[in-house]
């Protein structure tokens, strides 16, 4: 599945975030988004989700022009969020917050499973409330509600923040595997360049609200955005 953003210009009130933002998700790849605090990473996310809708500009999906789409009506064409913050419903355990996604599929079972061999640690923690659970535990929680939903275009909004490195390096496993696998593209916003450009295929750097650099993925692009950050 592919996601384009064509001359797209989002903001808040009277402020305007991104300016004219032109880049593309390829199909079944990764597109890194990378940038200092500000640069409207976050709003980038949002805009594609369909919770801030642009002021110019076209938001695609395989082509199809969703600019106007509503977040429920991206969703049923295959698309998933996992905001920044580790979010979950913490009075919930573990497993009722798998449950609330997992309700009403016929696979439901089946994805939460799945979900579960890709982040093992959960299994020993699901009648645990969401909101006891450390940083690490409630992100690989929400990245697990995600995937039971079996998307096709999953957007990661800095899914390593402020977590212990042991579990740091367990999520970027995963997202690597998922990733690898087919039949599912990403867009990544995260503050690790080491290993943002070892998932992607392509990136991208934001500086206030533009893009000012694009290349292709891969170690051998970390010296370039390194210095695009740095100006």
């Amino acid at each position: 599945m592919t996601l384009s953003f064509a001359d797209v210009h989002v903001g808040y009130g009277r402020s305007v975030v991104l300016h004219g933002v032109s880049l593309s998700v390829p199909a079944d790849g990764v597109a890194a988004v990378l940038g200092h605090n500000g640069a409207g990473k976050s709003t980038l996310l949002r805009a594609a989700m369909g919770l801030l809708r642009p002021r110019r500009g076209t938001v695609s999906l395989d082509g199809e022009d969703i600019t106007r789409l509503a977040p429920h009506q991206r969703v049923a064409r295959g698309m998933a969020y996992v905001p920044q913050g580790q979010q979950s419903f913490p009075h919930l355990t573990a497993a009722e917050n798998l449950q609330l996604v997992a309700d009403g599929r016929r696979d439901g079972k089946v994805a939460t499973a799945e979900a579960l061999d890709l982040f093992p640690a959960l299994k020993d923690l699901l009648t645990r409330r969401a909101g006891l659970l450390s940083g690490g535990q409630r992100q690989q929680l929400a990245i697990a509600r995600a995937l039971i939903t079996r998307p096709r275009l999953l957007l990661l909004d800095e899914p390593t923040e402020g977590i212990q490195p042991s579990v740091v390096a367990e999520i970027e496993r995963t997202i690597l595997a998922v990733a690898g696998r087919g039949g599912m593209s990403v867009l990544l916003v995260e503050q690790h360049v080491g290993f943002a450009l070892e998932a992607a295929q392509r990136y991208h750097v934001l500086e206030a609200g533009r893009v000012t650099s694009s290349g292709d993925g891969g170690a051998g692009a970390e010296s370039a955005v390194r210095q695009a950050l740095t100006v």
